[in-house]
């Protein structure tokens, strides 16, 4: 058995706006149902970071005969389109996890939120339609009022030949930035301390909540690898980063090597997938480096992460 699972932070769907990340529009949403639609082998589990609900930020993404449609039902309706466009038979269901509103009075500036889409030949064998909040709020009433919230999302799936795996989707914080430390090393992302903070917060989560050792962790994690919160990770959650090995290259090579963010002339790998001890990484096709031409290119402000495991045990099972 193999499963392939992706993580994707979607920025909205806004990037293709003329103001890049302003507003939302059915020209995004449709561009990356049609990335989707058209890859040679279609992921099992689609994990989306930075999906809003309604809002007037989302407002221009919304058919204007659809008033009461949020964000993640217009893609699932443009998803769709898009796979019987292309001539696939599959279709997938999507779980919805909303975090965060920023509003004045009624009025919803913009919202954030995870979502994960199932394929349908997998069956969800448990999921909360309310996440987990992990974020760390400063302790000032203004920090407090300004920050974002943190959630992950949990899903449990039994894969078509009736593995059963536990999918963890989340997006960290960036660091804070007015603390001493965010300026005592160039690099920043991933050295936090409320990072950190988040991370055993997840970690406390996902040991409650697993149901074994096959399990994933995917998101955006706002951290470079071998940072302090990326080791932290590894650590605490008892995870491993596949993706080194199987590209041959160090984790401190990744940063320039296969950046999975850009912003102007700067480029970052944020997006992570993690695996439990139970999995056995086969490959990333159709993962590329950010600013690489490919079905993603111009898409977000992020690259997909498209990965296809196994159980460990169906190899020893084999040898």
């Amino acid at each position: 058995m193999s499963l392939r699972v992706m993580t994707y932070n979607v920025r909205y769907f806004a990037n293709m706006a003329p103001v890049k990340g302003a507003a939302s529009t059915r020209r995004g949403l449709r561009e990356i149902s049609r990335a989707v639609a058209n890859m040679a082998q279609l992921p099992h589990v689609i994990c989306l970071q930075e999906v809003e609900t309604r809002s007037l930020r989302s407002s221009l993404s919304h058919n204007p005969d659809t008033p009461n449609e949020n964000q993640i039902q217009s893609f699932m309706r443009a998803l769709d389109a898009a796979m019987e466009s292309a001539g696939r038979t599959h279709r997938f269901r999507a779980h919805y996890f909303p975090a965060h509103t920023y509003g004045v009075g009624r009025a919803r500036l913009y919202t954030t939120g995870l979502a994960v889409l199932v394929r349908n030949d997998v069956r969800v064998k448990r999921h909360s339609p309310d996440p987990h909040d992990i974020t760390h709020r400063p302790t000032n009433r203004v920090g407090r009022l300004l920050k974002q919230s943190r959630i992950c999302a949990h899903v449990t799936v039994r894969c078509p030949e009736g593995d059963v795996v536990d999918i963890f989707n989340t997006h960290l914080s960036l660091p804070n930035l007015i603390t001493p430390q965010f300026y005592r090393t160039p690099e920043r992302m991933g050295y936090g301390r409320n990072q950190a903070l988040e991370i055993r917060t997840l970690a406390n989560f996902i040991s409650e909540n697993k149901t074994g050792d096959q399990y994933l962790v995917m998101g955006d994690f706002n951290s470079l690898p071998g940072s302090p919160a990326y080791d932290l990770i590894c650590d605490v959650l008892d995870v491993h980063d596949p993706f080194p090995d199987l590209v041959g290259a160090s984790v401190f090579d990744l940063r320039t090597r296969w950046p999975t963010a850009g912003f102007m002339r700067f480029r970052m790998r944020l997006d992570h997938i993690f695996a439990g001890p139970g999995l056995r990484w086969l490959d990333f096709e159709d993962t590329h480096p950010f600013g690489v031409e490919s079905r993603w290119h111009g898409l977000s402000d992020h690259v997909p992460i498209v990965g296809r495991f196994e159980p460990r045990s169906v190899r020893m099972s084999v040898a």
